[in-house]
């Protein structure tokens, strides 16, 4: 006897951005009660974007007490936390409920998202990350050598730093927009560097901007490609902005990405120092509902 066909429920959502077709782009699905890991990780290699999400909806005490429990996928694996996939779904799960926050429950425990809306202005939300982790400090010329980049393309004035807010990002500052245009990398060479120095990628910054606003110009070259937001990176970001200066303590800034692309995002972060620690990373920005469908299986 054949199985009988199951419809799931998905909608896609551009986050980091308030206009359709820009941003990163996000496929949640409202119940993925039932499907196995491995469909989870098929599903999301349907999907082919950066991430894919997967709410699983359990008892109202339970989601107030723990949070609205959330899996994140990639095409390849699965996540702890991502910034544009928390984001996203906080906005997907909010709907048009008005509410002030939507708390997740992901693997590396629970992330508040608290919204703002004013004056008819599209909802921005911004997310709470967990405590940053500060990591290895690297050497230029190990970098260039791991990314195929000269050694005069960084800027020395700031360190190529591992950090964490769940996913650990080598925050890697760059002497100019040209060399960000020009970007290449050898993606080998520097997966192979960042297995044996902790962190998982390369996000690349440079303090020259398109945008005016903007404090940093930011590109994320992976295994998927090029990623138009990162906020996971964005939230470390913060963390090593506000340590070396380049944002003053809870200062809210612009992090442009996406730019090369042709999906401009607009990440913004702040970041609390209290006493000799880097703390209350927040990463916000926008979202836009797309499309809804449904899926076969």
């Amino acid at each position: 006897m054949s199985q009988p066909l199951r419809r799931l429920a998905m909608t896609q959502w551009d986050v980091f951005s308030a206009r359709p077709l820009e941003g990163n782009s996000l496929a949640v699905f409202s119940d993925g009660r039932g499907l196995t890991d491995a469909e989870m990780q098929s599903l999301a290699k349907e999907m082919n974007l950066s991430e894919t999400t997967f709410v699983l909806p359990r008892d109202a005490e339970s989601e107030r007490e723990q949070g609205i429990r959330v899996r994140i996928f990639t095409v390849q694996e699965e996540l702890p936390f991502a910034g544009h996939p928390t984001l996203g779904t906080a906005f997907a799960l909010r709907g048009k409920t008005g509410a002030k926050k939507v708390t997740l429950e992901l693997n590396v425990g629970k992330v508040p998202v608290h919204f703002e809306s004013s004056n008819g202005a599209a909802a921005f939300g911004e997310m709470t990350q967990i405590d940053p982790t500060f990591g290895t400090k690297h050497e230029r010329e190990a970098v260039a050598r791991a990314t195929g980049l000269r050694a005069q393309d960084f800027d020395d004035s700031l360190p190529i730093q591992t950090i964490s807010t769940g996913v650990p990002f080598t925050v890697t500052p760059l002497k100019s927009l040209a060399v960000m245009q020009n970007l290449q990398v050898d993606a080998n060479r520097a997966a192979e560097y960042l297995a044996r120095s902790t962190g998982k990628f390369f996000y690349f910054v440079t303090r020259d901007t398109v945008d005016r606003e903007a404090r940093l110009h930011a590109r994320m070259l992976f295994y998927n490609g090029e990623d138009p937001a990162t906020g996971s990176a964005a939230g470390c970001t913060a963390a090593w902005m506000v340590a070396n200066g380049v944002a003053q303590p809870d200062e809210r800034v612009l992090i442009e990405q996406g730019v090369e692309m042709k999906r401009p995002s607009r990440i913004f972060v702040r970041a609390t120092r209290s006493d000799n620690r880097i703390v209350n990373v927040r990463v916000g920005g926008n979202a836009i509902e797309i499309m809804r469908a449904e899926v076969f299986l």
